[in-house]
């Protein structure tokens, strides 16, 4: 069984020789041939140039040879491709114009077939460098967290004008939903296309909510997101930072594979979630900076705990922290390729 059938069989949860693993944000600052590169270019221009972008999703696969690649990119380009304006600041990113009125909803453009075609064709040559060998996944925000963005005008945190819009004007931000779950859907579909094995979306944001606002506002875009690519015929892995409070509505959206945060267990979710999913997840990013001993034990508890599950794909809980040792990186990939 090579990387890729063993990755592609966990999202079906079917039987494996041992559990797939990737890390999320693994294209990124703890590699120092990232940072190489990122000395000379700007985070936007790597992520739209084809090249730029194919080179650095290829870089941890070369360094420690994960079962999956993940194209390196950014979820903003949904909104950039909607007429919205992104720059990346000190503190973050900043969205303009704000999303607050039926006019500025009405100005968002619809991507057409020539938007974001850097990203498709960075899949195309990733596929290329990949084979048949290692997965490829595809990946963008889930409508909730994207809407969050343009609202917020930069990184949300406590979703104050989100939330705020949500209690005084819901309607208008479910037609923001709507809107965003066509593009994004569009956009994986394009992904799907170009040689993507899976997609990921990421709903960094719904874990802020409670259940039944999740169940009003988050989890209808998202399924809708996912039942579209679904009938492309390739697994979709749905991420929620935060996911304990949401997990149980959340696994009803039609997702193959649910992301699991660090916060929450893993059997726990497993009681959750059922036969619905498969499950990722779920290390503490900075359990990396553990003794090499500590992060074995750590994969052999977790893997210990879900032994009578075909379905887990081993992963951080969120993304893999910019300095992050490069020692600890590869003690728990190879720790995952060593369990039988």
């Amino acid at each position: 069984m090579n990387s890729r059938e063993r990755f592609l069989a966990a999202c079906w949860s079917k039987p494996l020789d041992r559990p797939p693993v990737w890390m999320m944000r693994q294209a990124g600052r703890y590699l120092p041939e990232y940072r190489s590169i990122r000395a000379k270019r700007s985070f936007l221009e790597m992520c739209k140039t084809p090249e730029l972008a194919a080179e650095v999703t290829m870089q941890p696969i070369r360094r420690f040879g994960m079962d999956a690649a993940i194209i390196f990119s950014d979820i903003l380009i949904v909104p950039e491709a909607m007429g919205i304006s992104i720059s990346y600041e000190e503190g973050g990113p900043r969205l303009d114009p704000v999303i607050s009125t039926r006019a500025d909803l009405e100005r968002l453009r619809v991507p057409a077939d020539g938007d974001l075609q850097f990203t498709c064709e960075a899949l195309r040559l990733v596929r290329n460098q990949l084979g048949g060998t290692t997965a490829l996944l595809g990946f963008a925000g889930a409508p909730f967290t994207l809407a969050s963005y343009m609202l917020e005008s930069g990184s949300p945190r406590e979703l104050i004008a989100t939330k705020s819009l949500q209690y005084s004007n819901p309607d208008l931000l479910k037609g923001l939903l709507d809107r965003l779950a066509d593009s994004v859907a569009w956009f994986l579909e394009k992904q799907v296309a170009a040689g993507a094995d899976a997609v990921q979306i990421f709903d960094t944001w719904a874990g802020n909510l409670s259940p039944s606002d999740y169940r009003e506002f988050a989890l209808p875009s998202a399924a809708r997101v996912i039942a579209r690519v679904r009938k492309t015929g390739v697994p979709v892995i749905l991420y929620i930072n935060g996911v304990a409070g949401v997990l149980e509505a959340a696994s009803t959206s039609g997702a193959t594979v649910m992301g699991i945060d660090w916060r929450m267990d893993l059997t726990a979710a497993d009681g959750v979630v059922g036969d619905r999913a498969g499950l990722q997840g779920n290390l503490d990013p900075a359990m990396l900076f553990a003794p090499v001993s500590r992060i074995r034990n750590e994969v052999r508890r977790v893997h210990s705990a879900l032994s009578r599950r075909s379905g887990h794909i081993f992963n951080l809980g969120h993304g893999i922290l910019p300095s992050t040792p490069l020692e600890g990186a590869a003690a728990f990939i190879d720790a995952v390729r060593e369990l039988d």
